[in-house]
């Protein structure tokens, strides 16, 4: 097929992205997941985005929404970052050789060298993977093989993805119910339990702890000293740490690594969705070459857990250019710095606002959580919403701020938690405008009777009648 002939098929697809742009939903609902996109509906949230670029997304009508989720951290540089859109396509433009199984280019070396550099000493062995779930797997599978134990334990309240390991290794039952039977071997212990964790150590047959440094489900937070008994018990009794870093990794805690907070070397590093700045699906599981060569332990098992797709040459362009960019631009130290305004300017709002229960994070990963308001009526109405759907009590503010501020943000899951995952690029009057729109939909949502709570209870009262 000839050149030309290949760029009439493109020219068509994209004819016909532009005529049928505004049908995203209804093709969704025929094709994929109507349940999905019926909520999206009840919710208002069903706009039809034409562009996305840097902290903002534009409807087809032009206006910009301001993204404080960023895909659940995905879009770490913001949306379409022109940087990593260059190198992207100076890669393509150089036909590098992609896809050759027996190879392995510069670029996932130079990647895998960058990441290395950033960790404790010790931590020397990369290996690619596609996702944040996939990562998970890898790290499951490497120690048990170099334990040779086959138990592994993880935190209650924990979410490490939605494969069979990630997912027996994960706590929700929201997640796990009618997959079963899950993984044998998986145990949990309470988030900042080190006595419940020693207990289940004490037996000398875990293979590895996978925990997060902090809880992205409800931005649950370690208690002071909790990480460094956690390192030593685990070297006690001869257990890997698994450090699953996919959300709170590169920059997001206002550290390069949550894991620097602490001081702690886990024998495992888990990253993912910020690492290609929101262009290309792309994970690596760092770990330590003693246990790397138990896994590829012989010639002939040097090929015994690989990923097809992992090492390809735009995730591994992306993920460079990310690295550079956030080291230029000072991203981390951004993060930080933007993470306090936001906790500092949420922190004044609940000292005036009851429904404002707790604030809790770091850097740009931060959690809001709301609680059960003073008034009688406001409790009753409270109760209804939380028999209806354990998660929706934060929509809440959730709508409002869409609808009203055109404010992108996400409730947290089955809790009274909305999580904040800006974009590392995010600025004050982006911070201020985000805080000036909190205060208004608080003084409005302090009555049972304003707009807010009633948009909240027809949704409850529809999910009683099994409508939603």
């Amino acid at each position: 097929m000839s050149d030309s002939n290949v760029w009439d098929i493109d020219m068509k697809f994209l004819s016909e992205y532009e005529e049928r742009h505004t049908h995203s939903y209804d093709l969704a609902s025929e094709y994929m997941n109507p349940k999905l996109v019926e909520v999206m509906d009840i919710l208002g949230f069903n706009k039809h985005y034409a562009k996305a670029e840097g902290n903002y997304l534009y409807d087809n009508e032009g206006k910009a929404y301001l993204d404080m989720h960023s895909g659940e951290g995905f879009a770490s540089l913001g949306h379409n970052h022109q940087a990593i859109n260059r190198a992207l396509i100076k890669a393509l433009d150089s036909n590098l050789p992609d896809g050759v199984q027996i190879h392995h280019s510069t670029l996932s070396g130079l990647l895998a060298e960058n990441l290395c550099k950033r960790l404790p000493d010790g931590l020397d062995r990369v290996f690619f993977t596609n996702s944040g779930t996939e990562t998970v797997e890898a790290a499951l599978k490497f120690a048990r093989a170099a334990s040779k134990r086959h138990r592994l334990l993880s935190c209650e309240s924990g979410y490490h993805g939605l494969t069979y390991g990630a997912l027996s290794v994960s706590s929700e039952e929201y997640f796990r119910k009618g997959f079963g039977p899950l993984l044998p071997g998986c145990d949990r212990v309470p988030f900042n339990d080190l006595e419940r964790l020693e207990e289940e150590l004490s037996a000398r047959d875990v293979a590895a702890f996978i925990v997060e440094p902090i809880q992205g489900r409800a931005v649950t937070m370690p208690s002071h000293g909790y990480f460094k008994e956690v390192e030593r018990l685990c070297r006690k009794y001869g257990t890997f740490l698994i450090f699953d870093e996919i959300q709170s990794g590169l920059g997001r805690t206002g550290r390069w690594f949550a894991l620097d907070h602490w001081g702690i070397e886990p024998d495992f590093v888990l990253v993912a969705k910020a690492l290609s700045g929101g262009h290309m699906p792309v994970g690596a599981m760092i770990s330590r070459r003693s246990i790397f060569d138990k896994v590829f332990n012989t010639l002939d098992r040097c090929y015994v857990h690989h990923s097809t797709y992992a090492r390809n040459r735009l995730a591994m362009v992306a993920g460079l250019a990310t690295l550079e960019v956030m080291e230029n631009d000072k991203l981390v130290e951004n993060a930080d710095a933007m993470g306090k305004r936001l906790m500092d300017g949420l922190n004044k709002l609940k000292e005036r606002y009851s429904l404002l229960k707790d604030v809790r994070g770091m850097g740009l990963m931060i959690g809001f959580e709301l609680g059960c308001p003073e008034s009688l009526r406001s409790k009753m109405e409270w109760k209804l919403i939380h028999a209806a759907s354990a998660g929706l009590f934060p929509q809440l503010i959730v709508i409002p701020l869409h609808r009203d501020h055109q404010i992108i943000t996400m409730a947290s899951g089955h809790n009274d938690v909305i999580k904040l995952l800006p974009t590392m690029v995010i600025t004050e009057k982006e911070v201020d405008h985000f805080l000036n729109a909190m205060e208004a939909i608080l003084r409005n949502s302090q009555e049972v009777g304003s707009e807010n709570w009633k948009t909240i209870y027809q949704i409850a009262k529809r999910t009683i009648k099994g409508g939603y």
